[in-house]
């Protein structure tokens, strides 16, 4: 019975991670790609600021470190649990 219940904790650790994760990612990803390109075409466009000007990528926002935080510790959860399971079988 106890190698089931950390095989089932794998799995819903797991899923959450990816759940909590993987958006998160994905929307930072997604503003990183339109700053640079609003960058790129500004530069093209002969008005990029001169000079070592700080960029308009500013990183992930406050909840996507916090989503992206909650996923590592699920992750974090998921693989104490893969241990336990494969310690108990």
């Amino acid at each position: 019975m106890t190698p089931l219940l950390f095989l089932l904790g794998t799995v819903v650790a797991g899923a959450g991670a990816y759940g909590a994760g993987w958006p998160a990612w994905r929307d930072y990803r997604a503003r990183e790609a339109r700053d640079l390109n609003a960058e790129r075409y500004l530069a093209w466009r002969g008005r990029a600021p001169r000079g070592p000007q700080r960029s308009l990528r500013e990183g992930p926002t406050m909840g996507e470190r916090r989503r992206l935080a909650l996923a590592v510790v699920l992750g974090v959860v998921a693989l104490v649990c893969l241990i336990g399971f494969l310690v108990t079988t």
